[in-house]
């Protein structure tokens, strides 16, 4: 989650959501090749400096600055949803139940699938409770 409000899409890449991670990357560079306007970007010419990058930042409109804000917001949200999911789902396989349908599992068959539901199971070495 963390690595998400640094950068978006940071978070789902160490989540290993590669697609996800690249769609927050791209919606980021979309979205300021989109709102901010070329007046806000410092001439190619000049060295970037950090008081470049502060005069830059404070040249954004309130609406591009809200806008990067809500993506970085959303981003957050979204990689803490896909960690906490993951952890249920770890937490579920560990205890012996499916995590999609809740169906006790049998430890010693040692199957890649639920027989219940027919879902996949990520985690072949936690349900073994290894």
């Amino acid at each position: 989650m963390l690595l998400s409000a640094v950068y978006p899409g940071l978070g789902h890449v160490y989540l290993r959501e590669w697609v996800r991670g690249l769609l927050w990357f791209g919606l980021v560079i979309a979205t300021v090749s989109f709102v901010i306007p070329t007046a806000a970007i410092p001439p190619t010419e000049s060295d970037l400096t950090l008081d470049a990058v502060v005069a830059a930042s404070q040249a954004l409109p309130t609406a591009a600055t809200l806008a990067l804000f809500g993506i970085v917001v959303c981003s957050v949200a979204d990689a803490y949803r896909l960690a906490a999911l993951g952890n249920r789902r770890a937490e579920a396989i560990s205890g012996g139940r499916c995590p999609h349908c809740g169906h006790d599992m049998d430890a010693e068959l040692d199957l890649d699938f639920c027989p219940w539901c027919t879902a996949r199971l990520d985690d072949r070495q936690s349900r073994a409770g290894n």
